[in-house]
Order: C-alpha cells, then structure tokens, then sequence
C-alpha cells in the first residue's frame, strides 16, 4: 500500500513539472491563435508606407542620403500654408527636449526663412506618392518609417517619433552598438 501512494505520488510530481513547462507554451499558442489578451494600446499613429522611397531616391532638387549621418528626419510637404506648417513641425521639435539633436527637419517647397534646425529643398518634379500638408518621419538610413496626412494631430506624430527614438539609441554616442553589429 505504501508503496503504491510513493508511485502516484512520483507520478504526481512528474504531471506537474510537465505542466510547469507546458502550460505557458499552450497558453501563449491560445493568445496567438485567437488574439485573446494581447495588448492594442501601443499602434502607431502613422501609416506604413512601403511605396515610398528612400530619401536618396526622392525628386529633390538638391538631393542626398542622409542629413546628418545619424539623424533622423521630419521631412514635411510645405507647398501650402508653409509658414503654419512649419511652426507647427518646429514646436514639435522643440518638444523632443532632449532628443531633438537626433531629428533634422526637411520641409520641401514652400518660400520663406528657415527656423532653427530647418533644412529646406524643393521637389524636382512632384512624385505621385506625394499630397500637400503630408508629413514623413525617416529613419537614419533614410527610409521612410511612418506617414502622415494633413489632419494628422501634432502630439500624435511626438508619440511615435519619442518612441522611434527611444527604441533606437543613437549610434553617435554609443560605438560599442555598432562593433555589435559587425
């Protein structure tokens, strides 16, 4: 008899190591499978544009890779109301605090002066993937990441963009990043 309790017993403790480690692998098979308890609440606010160039291969009158070997770019289309679009993108940047060294400004078309950390060029011939007011956030290799249109909210591009840069640490001031990468 007490031999037969010390073999369910065994048994027992072999069940539940089992489930140990099985439990967690159905559980997040369940999660997958039939999207039951995964978060939606972080999405990016922009759309994803894979039609769009890189930034190298854009119809710019003054064309080029990157800005700044590093930075990312706010590029914007400024074709109307290009005094207000660019405030607009300009308080956003200011509001990067201490991130806004990482992000350049790229407004194509429109007249005007320049506001600080503003770079400026026109379009060579307007590519149809472009619509006035349109807003591109790129990423340091000049591709685009995240899109926006016109009535796009300021605060929400800030959300995606401080997040882009708070994923992504800069490689400038980090080297060992880059001897990982090789």
């Amino acid at each position: 008899m007490q031999e037969a309790l010390k073999i369910r017993h065994q048994r027992l403790k072999l069940l539940a190591l089992v489930a140990v480690f099985a439990v967690p692998v159905i559980a997040a098979w369940v999660m997958v499978q039939w999207r039951i308890g995964i978060p939606e609440q972080r999405t990016a606010h922009g759309q994803l544009a894979p039609e769009v160039p890189q930034l190298a291969e854009w119809p710019l009158v003054e064309p080029y890779d990157t800005l700044d070997g590093g930075d990312w770019v706010l590029a914007f289309d400024c074709s109307s109301a290009c005094a207000q679009e660019a405030e607009r993108w300009w308080r956003l940047h200011r509001a990067l605090g201490r991130e806004a060294p990482r992000v350049t400004r790229l407004r194509v078309g429109g007249e005007g002066e320049l506001l600080p950390g503003e770079v400026a060029n026109q379009w060579f011939e307007v590519p149809d993937w472009q619509t006035p007011g349109r807003v591109w956030v790129l990423d340091p290799q000049g591709k685009v990441v995240l899109t926006y249109g016109r009535e796009v909210e300021e605060r929400d591009v800030m959300d995606d963009l401080s997040h882009l840069l708070r994923m992504n640490p800069d490689r400038r001031t980090a080297p060992e990043l880059d001897d990982a990468q090789r």
